[in-house]
Parts: structure tokens; sequence; C-alpha cells
């Protein structure tokens, strides 16, 4: 529900990015500090740990979450040094799940540049990952805050509640919406929310204040991922740091897809369950990914039909909707800085192009 707060239509990514990088520019002295605070926290005895890191962080992420900490204790109130180290602990627990999604989902490359496991194997990008989980834990628990740290372990467990489920019904023609968006507001808002509720904690607001910085960081989320599913339709390595049909490769059956196969005739669907079984016969083969190359036609056929049933125009809409949500959850909060901010990092991230 595109209401009075959010109009897709009276906005453009190129001008959104502009506002964005205006709102943002001001915690600009603050993100550096979590820069540093981030590069800190990855120094290790172990020179795996170091140069993965190193890697990582230096491959060219959005902070998005540590922006959110920042942010969300700002409108609460709060502007002091805590927020600095906990936004550092939130993306540094991101970076533990981006290593331990791409040895999952056996990713060769991350933002365009070689994934850790690529570079370092499986084994010894598993163990980096598990040292950011215990670098983000120790931040959260020296902080002493109880609230915080029940907020941090309950995204994690969230986190990995969500990858679970999407596992078990890899290449699965009859996922519903409903297990789908069970999926992605585990893997894909449940970080956010966490990010705008411990920001929330940090200015010691009231619970209903709480709930509705909490709300926004979930919308947001879910937003941000419904707007990822959209362009992996249109992926390209150059551009976007990713393979095309990245998802289906992997057997992910994500919402344009859903709503196609509602949509479309049987022996369509037919097609579309064919293609995912050859997929799925040779990711078994390959080790749980289909190989690049492979099926690229078929692939290019279910492009097709996601794109003739609106599958990612309306997957847009529905992203769309949800940042209404957002944008209406924090509506109460007084204006200023904080909040133009926040505003301006939801509208961009479903009108964004990459």
């Amino acid at each position: 529900m595109s209401g009075p707060l959010f109009d897709s239509a009276a906005e453009s990514p190129s001008s959104l990015e502009e506002s964005l990088g205006r709102a943002f520019q001001r915690i600009g002295p603050a993100m550096d500090l979590v820069e540093v605070a981030l590069r800190d926290t990855v120094e290790s005895r172990s020179q795996v740990v170091g140069d993965a890191g190193k890697h990582l962080l230096d491959s060219g992420g959005k902070r998005l979450r540590p922006a959110l900490v920042l942010l969300a204790a700002e409108l609460c109130g709060y502007t002091g040094p805590r927020r600095i180290e906990l936004a550092a602990a939130l993306e540094l627990l991101h970076t533990a799940t981006l290593v331990h999604d791409d040895v999952v989902d056996l990713a060769d490359v991350r933002r365009g540049r070689p994934s850790a496991n690529a570079i370092w194997g499986n084994r010894r990008a598993v163990l980096a990952g598990d040292f950011f989980y215990g670098r983000a834990s120790s931040i959260v628990i020296q902080d002493g805050n109880l609230a915080i740290v029940e907020s941090y372990a309950e995204a994690i467990r969230l986190l990995a509640e969500g990858e679970l489920l999407q596992l078990e019904r890899s290449f699965d023609t009859d996922i519903t919406e409903t297990h789908y968006y069970e999926v992605i507001e585990r893997k894909s808002a449940a970080l956010l929310a966490a990010c705008c509720e411990i920001g929330s904690l940090l200015g010691e607001v009231t619970r209903g204040e709480r709930n509705r910085i909490t709300e926004f960081g979930k919308q947001l989320g879910t937003a941000f991922q419904l707007k990822d599913d959209c362009l992996d339709y249109a992926a390209d390595l150059e551009t976007m740091g990713k393979t095309p049909f990245a998802d289906l490769r992997e057997g992910k059956i994500t919402l344009p897809l859903i709503l196609t196969l509602k949509r479309c005739r049987v022996a369509e669907r037919d097609h579309v369950a064919s293609v995912l079984k050859s997929a799925s016969r040779l990711a078994d083969e390959y080790g749980g990914k289909a190989p690049e190359g492979a099926s690229e036609l078929e692939f290019d056929s279910i492009a097709e039909m996601v794109d003739r049933y609106h599958g990612v125009a309306d997957t847009q809409k529905r992203a769309e909707e949800h940042i209404g949500r957002a944008l209406e959850a924090i509506a109460p909060f007084p204006e200023g800085p904080a909040k133009e901010a926040l505003f301006a990092a939801a509208k961009f991230s479903v009108l964004r192009d990459r």
C-alpha cells in the first residue's frame, strides 16, 4: 500500500541516491569510527582470519546495518560512544553470516570479488566466520545490557532457522508464499530489526517506541530482500557482482517465481518443474549447486515466464508496500536528521537498481 508517505512514481533511484548521500553524510564521522572498530576486531594471531576479515571489509558492502544502529539510537535520543561498538558488532555478525552463507551456497563470488571460501577453502572460511561471530558476541556482552544481548541472540537464532527453512525446500515448485515469507523474515528482516531494536535500547525509550523502530527494521529488511529477489532476474557480474539466476541455480524459489507458478498454465508449470529437477540433479552431481553454463537457456525461459506473468513487477509492488509500512511505523517520531536519513534509506532500498 503505497500511501502518502511513499510514492514510488514521484522518485527516481538517482535522486534518492543523492538524498541518501546527503542524509548519511552527517553520520560520516561516526561511521568512520565504526570502520576503525571493525578493523580492530578482525585482528588475530591467525593470518587467515586477518586476511579474510580485510578482504571482506574491503569488498564494498553498504554498511546498512551499522548505519541503522546509529540512526535508530539517535532517533531515540542516544548519541554516545556505546553505539559505535555495537554498530561494529552488528556489521561483524552480518559479515559472519555472509561467510557461512557462501559456504552453504557454494558461492564463488561475493560483491564482484572472489568469496572467502573460494580463496581459503570451506574449512578455513567456516572457522573465520566463527571467529567473527565470537568477536561480535564479545562486544555485545561487554556492553552489559541484557536486553541487547537477548535481541542479538534472538537475531542469530532466526538467521540460522531461516537458512534451514530455505534449504528444506530447495528446488521445490510447491513452495507457498507463507513459507517464503517465513524464510525472508528470518534470513533478511531479523538482523535489520535487531539493529533498530538495539539502537532503541540505547535510547531507553518506551516499549511502544521500541516496538515501532523494530517494526521499521523488520519491514525494511523484508522489502530489501524482495527487491534483491527482483534484481536476481536482471543480475550480471559486472554491474551487480553476482551471476545471473544465482537463486535458481541454488534452488531458491523466490516470490517472482512463486507468483508466476500460481498464474501460469499447467504445461508451463510442468516445464519449470522439469528445469528445476534437472538443475537439482546437477546440483547433487556438483556438490550442491548447478554449475554456471548449465541449463542456461532453460533458466532464460523461466525468466521470460516470470516477466510475462508480472512476477518481478508485482514483487516490486510488494516491496513498496512493506516500505510504506516501515515509514508509517516511525512516522510518530519527531522530525529531524535521523528520521530523514531513515526515510531516505528505506525509499532507496526498493528503488535501487543494483
